[in-house]
């Protein structure tokens, strides 16, 4: 009887596990990883050479999750990548509680008498305002909503080729980033500071590396997919 159930189990797992692509299963994974790291890399602003543009660094997982939405919306439907999204704030949420939980702690007394400038460092760096707090999600949900709704429409009927997939990816995501950059830099610093130069810089840059880095982007992930597809066949 208890050989029975377990078979029975384990051919319950395996069917589910073939139910689901496996380069769908990956980018989930890919997923839910950057959106947590991207919080974490936009503590660093970054100059991008050769211009003098600033830009903070969670720019860069952040255009991956640009790029894995549209390579989800072009293979397995705008429905998916929409689920995707939403499905992201779980990361999000918990790596939010689990950071509060970590500050909120007592640091060890071996950290406090050895470490003291690396602690003071880590709290600085991750006590953020309430405001930021609510601008990256907010900035997130409607950029990446609104990045896939393009790419989606840009697609019509047809599914399009390499050509029309670069394209689609590469005004989905210049137009996404740029109202992502306008929604968290005003909800998060409007008031405190001037921030037009920081806005324009913001725009320019995204827009800059959606165009030249987004397309072929989404032309590999599409590859990637696909040929993971075949394996896990």
């Amino acid at each position: 009887m208890t050989d029975t159930s377990t078979e029975t189990r384990t051919t319950t797992v395996s069917e589910a596990a073939k139910a689901m692509p496996r380069g769908l299963f990956v980018f989930m994974l890919l997923y839910g990883g950057m959106t947590v790291l991207a919080g974490v890399l936009a503590f660093k602003q970054v100059q991008l050479p050769p211009t003098d543009l600033a830009v903070e660094a969670g720019i860069f997982a952040f255009l991956i999750l640009v790029v894995i939405s549209s390579t989800v919306s072009q293979l397995y439907g705008q429905k998916v990548a929409t689920s995707i999204v939403w499905w992201g704030f779980v990361p999000l949420g918990l790596s939010a509680v689990l950071m509060q939980l970590v500050l909120a702690l007592p640091a060890s007394t071996e950290m406090i008498e050895f470490r003291p400038d690396d602690l003071a460092a880590f709290e600085q760096v991750h006590r953020t305002t309430w405001r930021v707090w609510l601008a990256g999600p907010a900035a997130y949900i409607t950029s990446l909503l609104l990045n896939i709704w393009i790419f989606a429409k840009l697609a019509g009927s047809g599914e399009g080729g390499t050509v029309g997939i670069m394209v689609r990816g590469a005004i989905a995501s210049a137009l996404s980033q740029a109202v992502d950059s306008v929604i968290f830099i005003t909800l998060a610093f409007y008031g405190e500071f001037d921030i037009t130069n920081l806005m324009i810089g913001q725009v320019i840059a995204k827009v800059v590396l959606s165009i030249v880095l987004v397309p072929f982007l989404i032309t590999g992930g599409v590859a990637l997919a696909r040929w993971l597809d075949a394996k896990g066949n």
